[in-house]
């Protein structure tokens, strides 16, 4: 699965896009995550991606990113901020398959 995960690029969001890829491991996925700021946006959408995840600390970015993914064609969700910790993992992992369906 390849997530498009749109964050402002801190170091928190490394922790959190690691956390995430350790957790999809576990439960023995293949997940290729991809961190990016929102100025990349609408160039990286069209890359195949299977979902896009909007950080908490760019919430206000959140409907510029959507209609990007919703032209796209790639569901799109805003991560909890319960989930963007260094052990949100499983709960992010959650999310996303609850999107994926």
């Amino acid at each position: 699965m390849k997530v498009l995960f749109v964050c402002s690029g801190g170091m928190s969001s490394a922790i959190v896009v690691n956390a995430l890829k350790k957790e999809a491991e576990k439960e023995g996925m293949e997940m290729d995550v991809h961190a990016i700021g929102t100025g990349e946006v609408s160039e990286e959408m069209g890359n195949g991606w299977d979902i896009c995840m909007v950080a908490p600390q760019i919430r206000h970015r959140f409907d510029t990113v959507k209609k990007a993914a919703d032209e796209a064609g790639v569901p799109c969700d805003a991560i909890p901020p319960q989930a963007y910790t260094p052990l949100g993992g499983p709960a992010l992992l959650k999310k996303i398959k609850e999107i994926k369906g």
